[in-house]
């Protein structure tokens, strides 16, 4: 498993699976994606508290923030 991507999300954020459904249809695998609930973690709540959903590119620690749509996705990926 090589996790190259981490979305973080909240519980029942539509908008998180919105971005989820871009970033599958953008061709990355589950494989390559792990989801981060950022309530788990009060740093990760303060960190990204109503910004989620957020994607963050582990090779080069960028993030996307919402909203994007699958044009600025795949500049990103």
């Amino acid at each position: 498993m090589s996790v190259r991507y981490v979305l973080y999300t909240g519980p029942s954020c539509s908008l998180c699976k919105k971005a989820e459904d871009l970033i599958y249809a953008a061709g990355v695998g589950a494989s390559d994606l792990e989801k981060v609930d950022i309530t788990t973690s009060l740093e990760l709540k303060k960190l990204y508290g109503l910004k989620i959903p957020v994607l963050h590119r582990k090779d080069l620690e960028q993030e996307l923030f919402w909203p994007f749509d699958q044009q600025q996705l795949a500049e990103y990926l």
